[in-house]
């Protein structure tokens, strides 16, 4: 069994593998679980989809495609706020328009850089991390500590903000701030995961291990905790399952998480489906449903 364990790291693409998804299945959990409990779920896949421009952009400058990324996802952010604050458009349907024109860009112009050079940036959809470089990891490193590190300094003003915006802006903390301080947080932590699972899947890792969390713990820091132990477990048994049967890395990551996810919504104490008993005025309620149905 240990030898099983031990197999992959004799290869260096594998060690630069499992360190670049144990940073990143960190860094995700954290910045899902305040995501998950604002119900902003919808933001991070907008997000996601917003940064697809930017790396075309960066490529085209040769700059580094982190940064295009970055400012691609800020962008949106702001696009979204624009519509939301300045017009009748609800929030989510904001990020709809926003995300959906972002990405629909961001394939043009790699389709149209790819007709000219021999690069392929598909891999930045479903993720490489088979592919991560030294300096991949260096970049995500950084983005890792300084996304910790305010989440560290400014936790107490999130929490607050995060349960209660209105009771924060009347405590006088700065809300307009804190709220872009978090899309810039969630901005980075994507540009982050690119590698790892790519624009299309890294919503799963943002939002699944912090969900499965949710069910089984009641508290922030807890959920935190916990997400964080999911998703670095998430990941390293992802990328296990594609060494030994040869699958695509990404994917394989999200699937451990939605497994985890289904374990938890099943068995967990106090939310699972199977373990966790409706009141006799649920069951009432769902059979009187049932049977006006029936009646039809």
């Amino acid at each position: 069994m240990l030898q099983l364990l031990l197999e992959p790291l004799q290869y260096s693409f594998m060690q630069r593998s499992l360190i670049e998804s144990i940073i990143v299945g960190i860094i995700c959990a954290v910045v899902g679980s305040y995501l998950m409990v604002q119900r902003l779920a919808l933001l991070g896949d907008a997000i996601s989809h917003s940064v697809l421009p930017g790396l075309a952009i960066a490529f085209l400058l040769e700059i580094n495609l982190f940064i295009g990324a970055f400012i691609a996802g800020i962008l949106g952010t702001v696009l979204i706020n624009l519509i939301r604050t300045r017009s009748p458009i609800k929030e989510d349907a904001a990020m709809g328009i926003v995300f959906s024109a972002f990405f629909a860009l961001g394939i043009t112009l790699i389709t149209v850089i790819q007709k000219d050079n021999k690069i392929d940036l598909n891999h930045y959809l479903f993720g490489n991390i088979l592919g991560v470089t030294g300096d991949d990891i260096r970049d995500t490193l950084v983005i890792a500590v300084i996304v910790l590190l305010t989440v560290f300094l400014l936790y107490k003003e999130l929490l607050f903000y995060t349960f209660d915006k209105l009771g924060a802006q009347a405590a006088g903390l700065p809300v307009n701030l804190l709220d872009m301080g978090l899309m810039v947080l969630i901005g980075l932590t994507i540009v982050a995961s690119l590698k790892a699972v790519g624009v299309i899947l890294v919503l799963a890792l943002l939002i699944t291990p912090p969900a499965t969390a949710y069910l089984l713990l009641p508290r922030l820091h807890q959920v935190m905790g916990l997400a964080i132990a999911l998703g670095v477990f998430a990941c390293v048994s992802g990328m296990y399952l594609s060494y030994f049967y040869n699958l695509p890395s990404g994917p394989a990551i999200v699937l451990i998480s939605f497994a985890l996810f289904i374990l938890a919504f099943l068995l967990s104490p106090s939310q699972g489906v199977l373990t966790h008993t409706v009141g006799s005025a649920g069951k009432s309620a769902i059979w009187r449903e049932i049977k006006t149905i029936m009646r039809r």
